[in-house]
């Protein structure tokens, strides 16, 4: 009784001082539950039912949320600038031009490189494959096989050429940071003894780690490493497909056969992919190991005066 009587006393007086106190201009509406909910003896009943529940948003503020939500989704998908604000060339006036920015170094040192810009969103699926170009761009590609080192599979990798063959050995020279081949193919079986010794670690960043996509775990790895040898691989990165297509010293027609075939394996890269996945060609961009890029409209050569013949840019 003396208790209740006590907290009776104290509720009276907390109600006084709201009313008549400094302390009534500092007392929110929120504030104002609470008291009431101490002068019906301390009840236990739920919050919500005092606060009344939040009050509903206006026009204004609902217009800002929507703004808030477009700016969102806008920013899901890599940025692109208007095609019509850019010059663009034929494939004949960029060799010129690339060229140019290459005077005085040697014809197979510099590379072509066609950098494919996508439309498509920041996240999902990326494309990425390998590809036999008509004219290889790089012939010495040295190709390590990791499978049971006296295994049939390890004669068919000799047979085809393979640098690198075996497993724990291989491995130790993974280990030790002698990494001296520039693909990876790997037999199902031996998948397993590459997770185990930690292998994707050390491979995985460099591209190397071969996978079932990419078509270099293989039961029978000699004709893969037949197909490597002059083949190159591609990885979207960032809305962008990077590849090098050929040396200084091809011709017009060499260069223009390889791009023809690296924009249509993308573009049938990225049909392949889920419907809910929408990949586009965006812009094609040829540059050079030391020279600018300069964005391409589609055609070989477009006749003008002082423009280079296709004839003209074949001498080295």
């Amino acid at each position: 009784m003396d208790v209740s009587r006590g907290l009776s006393m104290a509720t009276k007086r907390l109600c006084r001082l709201t009313t008549s106190s400094f302390l009534a201009p500092f007392l929110t509406r929120a504030s104002t539950p609470c008291i009431a909910t101490a002068a019906r003896g301390f009840s236990s009943a739920p919050v919500l039912s005092a606060v009344g529940g939040s009050r509903p948003l206006s026009d204004k503020e609902k217009a800002a949320r929507e703004k808030i939500k477009r700016r969102r989704k806008k920013h899901r998908a890599y940025k692109q600038y208007n095609l019509k604000d850019i010059e663009q060339f034929t494939l004949c006036e960029a060799m010129r031009y690339i060229k140019a920015f290459e005077i005085g170094r040697e014809p197979d040192s510099p590379k072509y490189d066609i950098h494919i810009k996508l439309r498509t969103k920041k996240d999902g699926p990326v494309v990425r494959n390998a590809i036999r170009l008509p004219y290889p761009v790089k012939t010495d590609i040295k190709i390590a096989v990791i499978c049971p080192p006296d295994s049939t599979a390890a004669q068919r990798a000799r047979e085809a050429g393979a640098h690198v063959i075996g497993e724990e050995e291989v491995f130790e020279r993974i280990k030790a940071g002698k990494i001296d081949f520039d693909r990876c193919i790997a037999v199902p079986e031996s998948l397993q003894k590459m997770n185990k010794e930690g292998i994707p670690r050390i491979l995985g960043p460099r591209g190397l780690m071969p996978n079932v996509k990419m078509g270099s775990v293989v039961s029978n790895p000699g004709p893969a490493v037949r197909n490597m040898m002059g083949g190159s691989t591609y990885r979207e990165r960032q809305g962008v497909v990077r590849m090098a297509v050929g040396r200084l010293s091809f011709t017009p027609e060499q260069l223009r056969d390889n791009v023809k075939a690296y924009v249509n394996a993308v573009k049938k890269d990225a049909a392949a992919l889920s419907d809910q996945i929408v990949k586009e060609i965006y812009e094609v961009v040829l540059s050079s190991t030391n020279s600018p890029g300069f964005s391409l409209n589609g055609d070989f050569y477009r006749p003008a005066p002082g423009a280079a013949t296709p004839q003209q840019l074949a001498v080295v």
